[in-house]
């Protein structure tokens, strides 16, 4: 899953600024998330694809929200706080367990950059079988996230996010995004990335400006 995960960057801080979180809660891996919850995660995705896409008679949509009011009574009680739950802090899962987060699989992970594969489906539809442009920067953010953690950098926020849009990104079709970290002037890394095909096709490229928090900042 990782390349050189334990290393750090070049220019990682020699002061151990690494661990310092601003005011930004220090989140543990759930380690002990039933095994089940993977696949429950996954059937959410394809229930969230055909919930935009499908085209239904009434008595099955009917009997749909049924179901989905059945299953959020069911989960109600079990509400917790952020931090708390599996969802987003389960590396083992793609997208870390969370909806939100895209379901793209780490190829790379390190100190001199990152890489992740995966693909858009209808649940990111845009139109004429694009993905839909306010995806991307989902994407890359993300990513951007893993790209200071992997450099050795400590908890950083996006200052500023561009993307240039350079070919139209489709659906259901294997994609490619890789990034690093550029360089660092105090608190600031400025990173950037690149969204291709599996053929190199460029779609999509971004840079962004994370900064490290301070003791006050959440």
């Amino acid at each position: 899953m990782t390349d050189n995960a334990p290393q750090r960057a070049p220019f990682a801080p020699k002061d151990d600024t690494y661990e310092h979180h601003g005011g930004f809660p220090k989140y543990t891996a759930a380690d002990d998330a039933p095994e089940a919850f993977g696949n429950f995660v996954a059937e959410m995705r394809r229930v969230q694809d055909l919930a935009v896409s499908i085209d239904a008679p009434a008595d099955v949509i009917e009997k749909a929200y049924s179901l989905a009011h059945e299953l959020a009574e069911l989960l109600d009680p079990y509400e917790a706080p952020e931090g708390v739950g599996p969802a987003g802090r389960l590396p083992r899962l793609p997208g870390r367990g969370s909806l939100l987060m895209l379901p793209w699989t780490w190829e790379k992970l390190g100190p001199e950059g990152v890489r992740s594969t995966g693909m858009f489906t209808r649940y990111h539809l845009g139109g004429n079988a694009a993905v839909h442009g306010g995806v991307l920067p989902l994407l890359f953010d993300d990513l951007f996230g893993v790209i200071v953690h992997a450099a050795g950098r400590p908890i950083s926020r996006t200052a500023y996010l561009h993307i240039n849009y350079r070919a139209v990104t489709p659906l259901y079709t294997e994609l490619v995004v890789e990034g690093q970290a550029d360089r660092v002037e105090g608190r600031k890394t400025f990173v950037s990335a690149k969204l291709t095909d599996t053929s190199g096709k460029l779609l999509a490229d971004c840079e962004a400006l994370m900064v490290q928090l301070l003791p006050h900042q959440p």
